[in-house]
């Protein structure tokens, strides 16, 4: 049946690629890749030879109608990005919703994302968290800052390189400068990282280098340092 197929792809280690998502890629339509380029890489590395379209935040706004009719005129077509599962602060959702309207069947295959280990490692409470993606640039940010500083669930964060001490210093302002963190950096990858520590602490560690790579902050909920000791103290 023609569907379309949402398709995880790894975050840096290609080992990470599963057997199904590489068939399934070998065996769709067409390919919709966030960047062409980049994802050219990866398919010439597994060897699949299909059509690739740009699918982005550019365009998916005026494309999204038009792959949803050709998925139910037979067609089957998978969407990937450049890194990680499609929809999570990557294109994918306008889609999604576009198909669901014109009653596409939609399938997302489980796979690589930067989050889930970032917060399994990060020795932070993990049974109740809330992903909020990319904090706003400008319009939004303070109040967004705010809101995190009530938060009582572990929260996670992407964050670019360039801004991330600005982010450790602003996290530190707003929610405190002994509020728990862990920086995970280039997950996956040869040169992996994550910090443990303080706000305070990270703002130190990250100003004395230069960073590089994609950046996961997974940071403590308000609150829970007093609750997790007291686990700590009863065990």
């Amino acid at each position: 049946m023609a569907k379309l197929i949402l398709v995880p792809t790894p975050i840096g280690n290609l080992e990470d690629m599963t057997y199904r998502a590489v068939r399934l890629l070998n065996e769709v339509d067409l390919i919709l890749a966030e960047d062409t380029r980049t994802s050219s890489k990866l398919l010439q590395h597994y060897a699949i030879k299909k059509p690739m379209q740009a699918h982005h935040l550019h365009n998916e706004h005026h494309t999204a109608e038009h792959i949803a009719s050709r998925i139910a005129n037979g067609e089957t077509i998978a969407l990937i990005t450049d890194a990680g599962t499609p929809g999570i602060s990557d294109p994918g959702f306008l889609l999604v919703r576009e198909c669901i309207r014109a009653g596409v069947e939609v399938e997302c295959l489980p796979g690589a994302t930067a989050f889930v280990p970032a917060l399994v490692q990060s020795g932070l409470p993990c049974e109740a968290f809330i992903f909020h993606g990319f904090l706003p640039q400008k319009k939004g940010r303070q109040t967004k800052l705010k809101l995190l500083a009530e938060e009582t669930k572990t929260m996670i964060l992407y964050e670019s390189p360039y801004r991330l001490v600005k982010a450790l210093e602003e996290l530190a302002t707003h929610l405190g400068e002994d509020r728990r963190v862990a920086v995970c950096r280039e997950l996956s990858k040869l040169h992996e990282e994550t910090f443990r520590g303080t706000c305070r602490e990270a703002v130190t560690h990250f100003s004395a280098k230069t960073v590089k790579g994609e950046i996961v902050l997974v940071v403590e909920g308000a609150g829970r340092k007093k609750e997790v000791d007291e686990i700590d103290e009863d065990l």
